[in-house]
């Protein structure tokens, strides 16, 4: 089983051979290198790319979608001009090939799309996304340039989450409604600071949650600790106001994750009765924290009992009702869906929908991608996550040789990951740009841990 489970993630896949041996490689990386040897500024390249990375997620809250487009646009253009100008090899990563096969398949569900013009549109933006995580897996391989990148998003976050503060201070106008007038928890103030929506802001703050968290064990100053002690606080308390049940399912999933692997990182450290009880001790811990959260706190016990009364909230029976016109949809487009994007969406839904109930989206990332790219696109995305994880512990059990502090912003990503999965599960807030491109972001972070020679690392035993 698990040599299967080896030959399945590509645990021991390595890219030099077919560099090697590809003649389109050799064609086109690398072509303008002459060039860029004669370019002040291209010597500079890596620095540029984490400099328009970190443009686009300073201004991601504040600014619109249509600025963001040409951010991502402007960051595809600087890859392209990376990739022919670099000698040295692509970065490939057993997670570029998840990442590709999703693609590929997206790309084909687009052309056999009943609705191709929309279908083009989801395409053209999935595409961009993916530039984030293509540039990003490229230049933050420097752990001076990730942990850069990373401070730049935490300290935007923590400006969001101080005016959602304010907002829990001060009260905030709901701008739609977000809670069931007859429930129980129908009167309370949901923050939404500045991206408009409490389940955007929550799905926001996800990674802000657990980039800060790891930010405590890899910024070294004490001063620095203070400041990112303060971020996971000031975080928490903004996506405990947003009331999104499906964000708190994410905090919940990012918190258990990162835990999880912490103990993975530390546990060879620990004392020997200890070690085999780590694990199952951290399962009860987390049983223990939810189950007084969710007693104790009245607000909580509302919005967490809701999840269990089915249509009697009419959140829920919204999206009942949505799942089941989307499942109608996948079973009539089962192989490779509609196409990508919300346009497609826009365009087949209404010959599904139930009466009054109108939707933007499936309201769950898994039925999203199947709706869009079928259960082939499903199995690529659900095995691009494998490989991920798979990744991790490689690189974590490398990582751990050296005791590099640099393994949190790791577990941060693979946490990040989780959670917003979680999140998903309930809501499709993971296609806004705000949160898609911290998703890819974060795959690129893991993608950015992969050793530069991976067979050299296989024979010496560190991977």
């Amino acid at each position: 089983m698990t040599d299967i489970w080896t030959q399945v993630t590509l645990s021991q896949w390595s890219p030099q051979p077919w560099q090697s041996g590809s003649y389109g490689y050799r064609l086109l990386v690398g072509s303008l290198h002459r060039w860029k040897a004669g370019s002040w500024l291209m010597q500079w390249a890596d620095s540029l790319g984490v400099l328009l990375l970190a443009v686009l997620f300073a201004l991601a809250p504040f600014v619109s979608t249509t600025l963001i487009g040409i951010l991502l646009v402007l960051s595809a253009g600087f890859l392209l001009l990376l990739l022919l100008s670099d000698e040295s090899d692509l970065g490939l990563t057993p997670i570029h090939l998840g990442v590709g096969l999703y693609w590929l398949i997206a790309s084909i569900a687009t052309a056999c799309s009943r609705v191709p013009q929309e279908a083009l549109q989801g395409w053209v933006k999935l595409s961009l996304f993916l530039v984030v995580f293509a540039l990003s897996a490229r230049v933050l391989r420097s752990p001076w340039l990730r942990s850069l990148l990373i401070t730049v998003y935490l300290h935007t976050a923590l400006i969001v989450s101080v005016y959602g503060l304010r907002q829990v201070f001060f009260g905030a106008e709901p701008l739609a409604t977000w809670t069931d007038p007859n429930s129980a928890s129908g009167s309370i103030t949901r923050v939404y600071s500045y991206l408009g929506n409490p389940n955007l802001l929550a799905g926001y703050l996800i990674p802000a949650i657990a980039f800060s968290l790891g930010a405590l064990f890899v910024w070294q100053r004490w001063s620095a600790k203070a400041l990112a002690l303060v971020m996971l606080t000031v975080n928490s308390i903004v996506v405990l106001n947003t009331y999104s049940r499906g964000g708190w399912i994410g905090v919940a999933a990012t918190l258990f994750i990162f835990a999880l692997f912490a103990v993975y990182w530390w546990r060879d450290r620990l004392p020997q009765p200890w070690r085999n009880w780590a694990i199952p001790g951290l399962l009860g811990i987390t049983v223990a924290v939810l189950l007084i959260a969710v007693t104790a706190v009245p607000p909580i016990r509302d919005r967490v009992s809701s999840l269990f009364i089915g249509r009697g909230d009419s959140s829920n029976n919204f999206r009942i009702n949505v799942w089941n016109a989307v499942l109608e949809m996948i079973r009539d487009h089962p192989v490779l869906g509609i196409g990508p994007g919300n346009d497609a969406f826009n365009q087949v839904y209404p010959l599904y929908m139930r009466p009054r109930y109108t939707a933007l989206s499936a309201y769950s990332v898994l039925l999203e991608i199947t709706v869009e790219t079928g259960i082939i696109g499903l199995t690529a995305f659900l095995w691009l996550l494998a490989i991920t994880v798979q990744q991790t512990l490689l690189q974590l059990q490398r990582l751990r040789q050296t005791t590099n502090p640099q393994a949190f912003w790791l577990i941060a990503a693979i946490a990040t990951l989780a959670g917003f999965m979680a999140h998903g599960l309930v809501d499709t807030v993971w296609y806004r740009p705000q949160l898609n491109t911290l998703w890819w972001l974060s795959l690129g972070i893991v993608a950015s841990f992969y050793p530069s020679n991976p067979a050299e690392a296989v024979r010496s035993g560190k991977f």
